[in-house]
């Protein structure tokens, strides 16, 4: 009977306990259990394939639509709003090509005819693919610098001369002409006939047919997102660390020395050892020509660049520059009387076209997958900036396609590899373009030197070309400048900008982008791998949790911890994150358990009591430490999934900790993560779901639960006490 009274009170005080703290005590996240719908896969891909092969004139014209994107908006262009802007940009940048094209021909070991072919088709192929109004596409340095090595590579394979040997133009024509694909009586005729020039522009046709083919596929399985392992911070190393090797292979002709490029692993440092080598063969006049050249485009640039805003156009003085080259070169005799180095014969209008060589692309397959990846990423991250600064969109698909058919369809014509540039694109854009139609300008200008005035570029020095390139290179090496802000910015950034910069420099440009990427994903392995897991504290008169360690004036609950894990909890990290816990908690289970067993069996040898020779009922109270804390609440706000391993660890966390008395509650767990967990069983059925929208409502939860467990316990002693007294 008295057992009855007094679980008659115990229960009426618990209800009474409960009633008093319902309105205080947040109730757990309900759990929303996924719905499973069954999928019938068969007729879901036989929906696709019918949507897919259906053809209609609605679908076949917008097939057409998106595959030119020329159609869409050329109807569109306001005459008398777009095109003086689109004349003056389009002449400008063509101005501005010319030199460059011509220089650059250098830097991918080709003839200059060569380099205005590129520019020239490359413009009016984008003007048709492409969807960006404001990028310039043609030649660019550092994929110049990629088909050059290739082309030297293979050269050297095919018993060529490294350096171009001196034709006359009767004799540079005729080989030139040559079809390799003619029939085999006359292949035997063909290492007579074409020379090293013809074999060269075969070579870089060749890589450029691949790139696009790339390119192209990219475009059409939507694997656009390779560019994402591109960061800004890899692509301003690689380029940095590019441009010391463009501006090593340029350097000696600006010297006027005659030496075999270099290629493969530490070609700079063997570059810059054949340099000193041969440095008292120092041509004179070219190396005057190039200080000359260097004082007034190292000076003018900085005035266009100090004034750009006031300038209604950048002055031209590349071309100046050029010009005023050639007419001192071939007035003052400067080939025949000192030996100068000089561009030679560059022949007008347009050769036939011609296929890649079939039998180099297994040769050069894989050296063409760096120069694609280089060559879309570039292209689309400029596009979608300059859409964005203007507030238009760009399809990353469709740029694909255009920068991959800039390659194809100009491999044909004698043209190497092409992308879009930045320095002209910032030209393009600060002129007045509006629209493609400048590209078409551009390539008109080209174009007319191509057809009346390239030959009047014969007196033309290289060292004035070398120079030309090398000032181009000024807003890579600038990069140097902002490495106080990068390191402050981002720490692990600026180390993926350094490792990347210099392994593209000294051991070469595609081992330097392979490591790029590599230490890059590297670099986000580690920082998941050793993540930042600090305690909170509560932000006082409101709901909000922060470090413990990164802000002062936080308060913490009595017996109440709250960690923070900010990573994916997986199979990487999982050891991480329990010694962490461990560590910040000071509470590790396995420990405490094991103080426990050792406790007892001191115990059990201090109070073992024998009475008449047999062994009596031993009474055993363990010693210990209280714990400091009662509830541990994990935040999940920042882990974005969990694998296996992580809700093994998440229930094995739980189960050790239950153990000794603590309870786990874990809050702000997105869909993801909840998901995992059901999947996962890691609440049992019989259990309540102790799920929380926030963290202050778990840690509100736990003092209402410990305040009402309190409130049993005191009611439980009272009665006890008062059966006694009895």
């Amino acid at each position: 009977m008295a057992a009855e009274v007094e679980l008659n009170h115990v229960q009426s005080a618990s209800e009474m306990a409960e009633g008093e703290e319902d309105e205080h005590i947040f109730q757990p996240t309900m759990f929303l259990e996924p719905q499973e719908t069954s999928i019938d896969m068969k007729a879901l891909l036989v929906k696709k394939v019918k949507k897919t092969c259906s053809c209609t004139p609605a679908k076949v014209k917008d097939l057409i639509f998106s595959f030119l994107p020329v159609l869409q908006w050329l109807p569109k262009y306001k005459l008398r709003e777009y095109l003086l802007g689109d004349i003056m940009s389009g002449v400008i940048v063509g101005i501005l090509l010319v030199p460059q094209s011509i220089a650059y021909s250098l830097l991918a070991g080709q003839e200059p005819i060569y380099g205005l072919y590129t520019s020239f088709f490359a413009s009016i192929i984008y003007f048709l693919f492409g969807t960006s109004r404001h990028i310039s596409v043609g030649i660019f340095g550092v994929l110049c610098l990629m088909v050059g090595q290739v082309v030297d590579r293979e050269v050297q394979r095919a018993g060529y001369d490294i350096e171009p040997s001196v034709h006359s133009g009767l004799q540079r024509d005729m080989v030139i002409y040559v079809n390799t694909t003619t029939l085999a009586v006359n292949q035997t005729l063909q290492p007579l006939l074409c020379d090293r020039s013809c074999y060269a522009i075969t070579v870089g046709a060749t890589v450029t047919f691949i790139a696009g083919v790339y390119q192209v596929a990219m475009g059409f399985f939507q694997v656009g997102f390779v560019s994402v392992y591109l960061s800004d911070a890899l692509l301003g190393g690689f380029v940095t660390g590019a441009s010391f090797t463009i501006l090593t292979s340029q350097a000696k002709y600006l010297l006027g020395l005659d030496i075999p490029r270099s290629n493969g692993i530490g070609s700079l440092i063997t570059t810059w050892i054949n340099i000193f080598k041969n440095i008292h063969k120092t041509n004179i006049c070219d190396l005057i020509t190039s200080f000359l050249c260097l004082l007034v485009l190292v000076p003018t640039k900085e005035l266009n660049e100090h004034f750009k805003s006031r300038l209604k156009a950048p002055i031209p003085i590349e071309l100046v520059v050029v010009v005023a080259a050639t007419l001192a070169s071939h007035f003052g005799e400067l080939k025949e009387k000192y030996g100068s180095s000089v561009a030679g014969h560059i022949p007008t209008g347009f050769l036939p076209p011609q296929p890649p060589n079939w039998d180099l692309i297994p040769s050069v397959a894989m050296d063409a997958v760096a120069i694609a990846i280089i060559g879309f990423a570039i292209t689309v991250s400029l596009s979608e900036m300059f859409a964005k600064k203007h507030g238009y969109t760009v399809k990353a698909n469709q740029e694909m396609y255009a920068i991959g058919f800039c390659n194809i369809i100009p491999s044909f014509f004698h043209c190497f590899t092409t992308s879009a540039a930045l320095a002209k694109t910032l030209v393009k854009e600060s002129t007045g373009c509006r629209t493609q139609i400048s590209g078409v300008v551009t390539a008109l200008v080209i174009l007319l030197v191509l057809l009346l005035i390239a030959p009047l570029f014969y007196s033309l020095q290289k060292c004035v070309l070398g120079v030309i390139t090398i000032v181009n290179l000024r807003g890579a090496l600038r990069k140097f400048r902002d490495l106080p802000k990068m390191w402050h910015l981002s720490k692990v950034d600026t180390v993926i900008w350094l490792v990347t910069m210099a392994a593209s420099a000294l051991l070469s440009t595609e081992i330097g982008l392979l490591i790029g990427v590599c230490f890059s994903m590297l670099c986000v392995i580690v920082r998941t791998q050793r993540p930042e897991a600090p305690l909170l504290g509560w932000v006082v008169e409101t709901e909000m949790y922060e470090s413990l360690s990164a802000y002062k004036n936080l308060k913490t609950k009595p017996g109440i911890v709250v960690f923070r894990f900010e990573a994916p909890l997986y199979y990487i990290n999982k050891e991480c994150f329990k010694s962490t816990l461990y560590k910040r908690t000071g509470v590790n289970p396995a420990w405490v358990k094991a103080a426990k067993k050792k406790a007892a069996k001191r115990m059990l040898k201090e109070k073992m009591v024998t009475s008449g020779g047999s062994q009596a009922d031993v009474s055993v109270q363990l010693v210990t430490e209280p714990l400091v804390f009662h509830t541990l609440v994990i935040d999940c706000c920042a882990i974005q999934f969990l694998d296996t391993a992580g809700i093994h660890t998440l229930k094995e966390i739980c189960k050790d900790y239950g153990e000794i008395g603590i309870q786990v509650l874990l809050a702000q767990c997105n869909a993801s993560v909840r998901s995992s967990l059901h999947r996962g069983e890691y609440f049992k059925k019989e259990e309540q779901i102790l799920l929380f929208h926030s963290v202050h409502q778990a840690v509100d939860f736990a003092l209402g639960a410990r305040k009402q467990n309190g409130c049993i316990l005191h009611v439980i002693m009272i009665n006890l006490l008062s059966l006694c007294f009895s």
